[in-house]
């Protein structure tokens, strides 16, 4: 499995999550943190500091994009 592949994966499995929860990642849940957050985290530095592939930089700006849809909802609503 490449490295690509492996991004790809990981994408999907933090979109999925997104939209099936209907709220980002929380900091406070441990498997989420360890299996999404930081995910998250080391590619929006990637894509800040303009590291990022430029085949995965539409797809991370449009899950940016729907992170901000759901950017402080409260989980427990």
């Amino acid at each position: 499995m490449t490295q690509d592949e492996r991004w790809f994966i990981k994408y999907n499995e933090v979109m999925t999550f997104i939209e099936s929860n209907h709220r980002n990642p929380s900091k406070h849940d441990a498997e989420e943190r360890g299996r999404f957050l930081n995910w998250l985290k080391h590619n929006k530095k990637l894509l800040n500091a303009g590291e990022m592939k430029p085949e995965r930089v539409e797809p991370f700006e449009r899950l940016l994009s729907l992170c901000e849809d759901y950017k402080r909802v409260n989980q427990y609503q």
